[in-house]
């Protein structure tokens, strides 16, 4: 019939093979050798034929779906640059592999056992978490329904499964700080403050561990009237700084935890007639869009976050796709540098 959609039969004629060898090639099934496979590909594009997946998941118990879980509301994430960019490097990832993302996100009162339910249901056939805060239950219920789960981010938390602890994607956070702090010391800076994010993360508590050894390195002491709390935002950021300046007005640099927040310390240190970096000397942390908007342009600590996320689903991918003989894959941390710009 004119307009219909090709059919498992048609392939097969179309490539002179049976329909159970279209159906393995489909399906990713052993047993076809490399030529025929070529050949059932090559009808399989010039006959436009999609497979339908409600038949294939009866066959491969797959339902070509990830779920990316995000700790955090939709005002944040649709705000901050980080997220888009993790998520692109995800989307791009499974796309290769014909997997399709869904996006759940997991704000303020809302409820975990919610998401934990949808996981356990088999909607997906794997899970990416990650912004996840100290005490969140989220990974002990995917523990519990036995999902193949990778993590954003060092888990601050002990194996809900057991042996061999959480797979996860991270970078040298510590080190990260430790490259800002040692940049600004190096500048001459002696009055270091620094704005951190939420301490129940860990990204958070290694950055301000980094900043931590530095000066302990240089034989500073570290002076807690020097450290604020800015949780991830530019007003936070903006908070942050004003609190610096009324508590420590003689600071002459700042280590952000993120670019997010250091363009609000921009912010309030223009408004405060603080030239930045004669005066105050200003390092973020991420290397994103607002590094490169701020006025002056930031020095900030690069990490590829697109490379992140796309490790992530790679992870995820073998791990989902390992043999029970073959060993699993290991957690990731990746490597960080300073980027030196106009504010310090």
């Amino acid at each position: 019939m004119p307009g219909s959609r090709p059919t498992l039969e048609a392939v097969a004629a179309h490539a002179g093979v049976s329909r159970a060898t279209v159906s393995r090639v489909v399906n990713g099934g052993a047993g076809v050798r490399e030529e025929v496979r070529e050949r059932v590909n090559r009808s399989i594009t010039e006959l436009a034929y999609v497979p339908n997946r409600a038949a294939r998941s009866l066959v491969t118990r797959r339902t070509g779906a990830v779920a990316v879980v995000i700790a955090e509301p939709e005002t944040r994430v649709f705000s901050d640059p980080f997220f888009p960019r993790h998520l692109r490097g995800i989307s791009r990832e499974l796309s290769r592999h014909d997997l399709q993302l869904l996006l759940l996100l997991l704000g303020e009162g809302d409820d975990p056992a919610r998401i934990g339910r949808y996981l356990s249901a088999g909607h997906v056939d794997g899970a990416l978490m990650f912004s996840l805060h100290r005490d969140d239950p989220l990974p002990a219920m995917a523990a519990r329904s036995g999902l193949p789960t990778v993590f954003g981010g060092r888990p601050g938390w002990e194996s809900p499964g057991g042996s061999g602890g959480p797979l996860y994607v991270d970078v040298d956070n510590v080190g990260g700080a430790r490259l800002a702090t040692g940049h600004l010391l190096a500048r001459g800076r002696r009055t270091i403050a620094v704005i951190t994010g939420p301490l129940d993360q860990t990204s958070a508590q290694d950055r301000l561990t980094g900043y931590r050894h530095a000066l302990e390195a240089a034989g500073l002491a570290v002076d807690e009237q020097l450290v604020a709390h800015g949780g991830f935002t530019m007003e936070g950021g903006e908070a942050a700084m004003a609190e610096l300046l009324d508590r420590r007005p003689d600071v002459d640099a700042v280590f952000a935890c993120n670019d997010l927040m250091a363009t609000g310390a921009l912010r309030t240190l223009r408004a405060a007639g603080r030239d930045v970096p004669a005066d105050v000397s200003v390092v973020g942390y991420d290397d994103l869009e607002p590094a490169a908007w701020a006025e002056p342009a930031l020095t900030t600590v690069h990490q590829d976050v697109e490379e992140m996320g796309r490790t992530m689903a790679e992870l995820l991918l073998r791990l989902m796709n390992r043999s029970p003989d073959e060993a699993p894959p290991k957690s990731v941390v990746t490597p960080v540098r300073l980027v030196v710009r106009d504010s310090s």
